[in-house]
């Protein structure tokens, strides 16, 4: 049984009265929280959210950076066409991809917040040699290390989040980091258009000054990681009160996950043999191979629907706003509901509408389709939601996480691959595409949510009266408490 429901003190918690109700009207049953936790949480959220804003900010800022430097000269500096530009942003990935076999075991044998920091100042100074490359080959190794660096992030942030919130909390987490990647696109762009001025200064062109701004920004923001992110409910930085420490065990009760260092076998094995474990993976995928592409080619699609370069640079501001707004709007719209699934694939219906509009409409109109497109970042948020409320056991969950990370890093490497230099300037094959990946989406969504409705009606019927010890470090399946979240 879901603990927010046992946290309900007029819940009683008896197999007789879970009987009537059925596995969704369970899941939405309100969990009300006592003024003390509520003072706890705005004190977690002030030390932790500004911190991870900054972590995800800078990522996405060094990540999307090569897409501004198109137009800022970085492909007539190194002589390179479409189609090796479009390799540059898929070798970022690759590097993603290498990273996660090592990082799956140093995320648990290491404090995650020194981890995380000391690879955001190796990234940083990546990032600042960037500067420096004149060739396609120097860049396309810089591009590779900068992604096996940057690879540790959100593996990092998820299982950060998933330690310190409760499970109803959790779709608002994800919907802040889509904030944090939205931001991202518009503080960057605001930066470029400082660096859109810095042409020749120093003897540098402009992109190569963003390469090295972004640089000592990510080497700042790692140290400030290393001594302050809180990576555990009893980190010192909280200063817990005696009060406090007893909500902190009540809470640590409801994520059904703790922090162990020993890696469990048995928990990896029994992932790989869930259908939704592959369902999931393949819809991250699938939206990720839009979120590569776009990200990549978002300021040359905009100068080929006919602006100058400095007018496609600030179009990318909107860009970043509707990303923000996707996120918050379609997890808010899930929290409200307790309807995660469906409003996954509401989210990816919008996208593929955005792509269609890309794909058939001719001229600026595009660029309204452009920015629906980015509901994307709706999906992404919600279906690791569907992973941080429904999978418990501390290996299993930092598997999964694994696991998804994979899958986006296949995305985000085959997604600029889609946008061959002969599609250009409006690359009307890639949003097909993108329209059919969608469709993908939206089937996966629909065939978890009938796995985890079965699962849930099978497991209500043989409910037990017995609360789970979440030191156990049970896995969804061999906890009989445990209620999925639909």
């Amino acid at each position: 049984m879901s603990s927010d429901i046992k946290d309900d003190k007029s819940f009683e918690y008896n197999k007789e009265k879970v009987e009537e109700y059925d596995s969704e009207e369970i899941t939405s049953v309100e969990f009300v929280k006592s003024a003390e936790e509520k003072a706890f949480l705005k004190k977690l959220n002030w030390r932790v959210l500004p911190v991870v804003f900054l972590i995800i900010f800078i990522q996405f800022c060094d990540k999307s950076a090569l897409s501004v430097a198109a137009v800022l000269g970085i492909m007539e500096d190194a002589n390179m066409d479409e189609n090796q530009f479009a390799w540059l942003g898929s070798i970022f990935y690759l590097g993603f991809l290498v990273c996660q076999v090592p990082n799956s075991y140093l995320i648990q044998k290491f404090p995650v917040g020194r981890y995380l920091g000391v690879m955001l100042v190796v990234w940083g100074f990546v990032m600042a040699a960037t500067a420096a490359c004149n060739t396609y080959a120097q860049l396309l190794a810089l591009r590779f290390l900068l992604g096996l660096f940057e690879g540790v992030t959100y593996p990092c942030v998820y299982i950060v989040m998933n330690t310190l919130y409760r499970r109803s909390e959790q779709s608002a987490c994800w919907g802040f980091l889509g904030v944090g990647t939205g931001m991202g696109t518009v503080f960057g762009v605001i930066i470029a258009y400082g660096l859109y001025y810095m042409e020749g200064v120093g003897g540098f062109r402009a992109w190569r000054w963003g390469y090295i701004v972004f640089g000592i920004l990510t080497v700042l923001i790692g140290i400030l990681t290393f001594f302050c992110l809180i990576d555990d409910p009893h980190h010192k930085l909280l200063r817990l009160t005696e009060k406090e420490k007893e909500i902190v065990e009540e809470r640590a009760r409801d994520n059904c996950v703790v922090k162990v260092e020993e890696i469990k076998r048995e928990q990896i094995r029994e992932a790989i043999r869930e259908p939704r474990l592959w369902l999931l993976l393949t819809a991250n995928t699938l939206n990720c191979l839009q979120n590569g592409g776009l990200i990549t080619f978002s300021t040359l699609l905009v100068k080929g629907l006919g602006f100058s370069s400095f007018v496609s640079i600030l179009l990318q501001i909107p860009n970043g706003i509707a990303a923000a707004a996707f996120a918050l709007g379609f997890v808010y719209i899930a929290t409200r509901t307790k309807k995660i699934t469906f409003t996954a694939v509401a989210s990816s219906v919008v996208s593929l509408l955005g792509c269609v509009l890309m794909a058939v409409i001719p001229g600026t109109p595009k660029l309204a389709g452009f920015y629906l497109t980015w509901a994307m970042t709706g999906v992404g948020a919600l279906i690791q939601t569907l992973v941080s409320n429904n999978v418990s056991g501390y290996t299993k969950r930092v598997f999964y996480n694994s696991m998804g990370m994979v899958a986006m890093t296949i995305g985000n490497f085959l997604g600029p691959l889609m946008m061959s230099g002969n599609q250009a300037p409006t690359y009307t094959g890639a949003m097909i595409g993108f329209s059919i990946s969608n469709v993908g989406i939206i089937s996966c969504l629909f065939a978890v949510y009938f796995i985890l409705k079965r699962d849930n009606k099978r497991r209500l019927e043989h409910a037990t009266e017995t609360e789970t010890d979440v030191y156990l470090d049970l896995t969804d399946k061999t906890d009989k408490n445990f209620v999925y979240k639909l």
